[in-house]
């Protein structure tokens, strides 16, 4: 590699494509990997978690497969990451986002990123950052700090798989996995100028024991982070297909890269600023508003929305925090002899801790009342499905904030004077996993000061593929990978 590039500024389909033709060697990609993460992860806290030897390890098995002309998978020799919440591979530690009681708790468990990254020839090179539990969209805890942009090193990458972002959106690697039980995915990707693709709800498995159905209260998904929707499908592609461990798996023989510029001519898009009841800061409006032009030039309608959620912004948020809000993790951790709600309260935020034991107190009644309201989301999101084929949101509403120094580094209090939720009140992302819609949030711009956008697409249940499509032929019009350069860090001289 010349002194400029960099194996992790490469997209995804380029480095798989050159590994496999054996123009590069996965050893050589892994040792540039590493170095690029010693050099540039102290500024931006991305990665919380290394194993160069294993990963080197790996990397020369990769070789031999190469060398020896073995089939190979479709991301053979690609370095890969591990979001440290409830995402394991076997040795390596989980803390669960930070949580300084858990800084030694190691886990022999595998989780389905892991298992299918793997499968697909990925070496999996160490974890990266998040916030306690995940219970916000922001990345910053007590044990490892705050993960930064880096656009503006002082403030945050949104969470919660703010690690991953960033370290893709850093050039850290190309490809990174994210969970997303609110918007995950797609928050830091806006805060950090990447794609951030949720499927549909059962396209890729969420497997989670002892409770099996854990996954859809609300619907939790596993998906990756990259800097191109390519690298998203091709993503996409390795982590969907059934699992009999997740009830709720569905068989899958979509070709996902096919959907790559495919033609979006005719389609309807229906273009909602707020959905209704979100603030949306005027600079993050204004860069949307301008981006959905783009559908446009594809050859697509774009026609204003009238959706108008069901319910206010703020008891949406509060039913996001207590149905995600569960104290079930604590309890099955304090028989692994980590009292967390005890000897170690002290480790978890205060905004965790009041809806983990306000669970205590509900009832199934008031669970009931609650899917009610859930299910009156989604008759509303299905509405717009009727007479449109996407769905176009801004995917926060407001810009990247600044990390805190006490390790609880939160969102605005308020938007335009009006009060929202700080850990997920300021986000358009939550309620489509109260209803599992598809989503993804692409790159929409840069605001004045140089902060990323996103704008976040929406498709029908299970027509994945038709996001592809639309978040594909958007890139088209609209390229972001320009936009790397402006970053406020100069990589070769102050990010070391």
């Amino acid at each position: 590699m010349n002194s400029g590039l960099h194996y992790g500024d490469l997209p995804v389909t380029d480095l798989a494509r050159l590994i496999a033709a054996k123009e590069i060697s996965p050893v050589e990609v892994m040792e540039d990997t590493l170095d690029t993460i010693e050099r540039w992860n102290p500024a931006i806290n991305a990665f919380v978690f290394l194993d160069p030897e294993g990963a080197r390890a790996t990397a020369r098995l990769a070789e031999q497969k190469v060398v020896s002309g073995e089939s190979l998978g479709l991301l053979h020799g690609v370095p890969t990451a591990l979001k440290d919440l409830f995402d394991f591979n076997p040795g390596w530690p989980a803390t669960f986002g930070g949580i300084r009681a858990l800084r030694d708790h190691r886990t022999q468990l595998n989780c389905v990123y892991a298992e299918r990254m793997k499968a697909s020839g990925a070496i999996l090179v160490g974890k990266t950052n998040s916030p306690v539990m995940g219970f916000r969209g922001t990345c910053d805890n007590p044990l490892f700090g705050p993960t930064s942009t880096p656009f503006d090193l002082t403030r945050n990458s949104g969470g919660s798989s703010g690690g991953s972002a960033s370290a893709v959106a850093s050039g850290l690697l190309g490809i990174s996995e994210g969970t997303d039980g609110g918007g995950s995915i797609r928050i830091p990707a806006a805060w950090c100028n990447v794609v951030g693709f949720k499927p549909s709800f059962g396209r890729v498995p969420f497997v989670s024991r002892p409770n099996g159905f854990g996954g859809t209260n609300p619907f939790l998904f596993e998906g990756a982070l990259t800097r191109s929707v390519a690298d998203a499908a091709l993503g996409l592609q390795v982590l969907c297909g059934p699992d009999p461990r997740d009830p709720y798996s569905c068989r899958d023989d979509d070709d996902f890269l096919k959907s790559l510029g495919r033609s979006i001519k005719g389609l309807r898009v229906a273009f909602s600023p707020d959905m209704g009841v979100y603030p949306v800061d005027r600079e993050v409006a204004s860069v949307v508003a301008k981006a959905v032009g783009a559908f446009e030039e594809c050859g697509a309608h774009v026609i204003e929305s009238s959706l108008v959620l069901p319910h206010d912004q703020h008891e949406l948020s509060d039913l996001w925090c207590r149905l995600i809000g569960t104290p079930e993790p604590l309890l099955g951790m304090r028989d692994e002899g980590y009292d967390l709600l005890g000897a170690h309260r002290s480790d978890l935020p205060e905004e965790y801790l009041y809806w983990a034991e306000k669970a205590f107190t509900r009832t199934v009644l008031d669970l009931s009342a609650d899917q009610v309201v859930r299910t009156s989301v989604f008759d509303a999101i299905q509405s717009v499905f009727e007479t449109a084929d996407l769905l176009v949101t801004p995917t926060v509403g407001c810009l990247p904030v600044l990390n805190a120094e006490d390790g609880n580094t939160l969102g605005p209090v308020e938007i335009n004077g009006v009060q929202v939720d700080p850990c997920i009140g300021w986000c358009l992302t939550y309620v489509f996993n109260f209803t599992g819609h598809p989503a993804v949030s692409v790159p929409a711009g840069l605001s004045s000061n140089g902060l990323p956008v996103g704008l976040q697409i929406v498709g029908r249940i299970g027509d994945d593929a038709a996001l592809i499509a639309a978040a594909s032929a958007f890139e088209h019009a609209r390229p972001w990978s320009g936009n790397y350069k402006l970053r406020k860090v100069n990589r070769g001289e102050s990010m070391q």
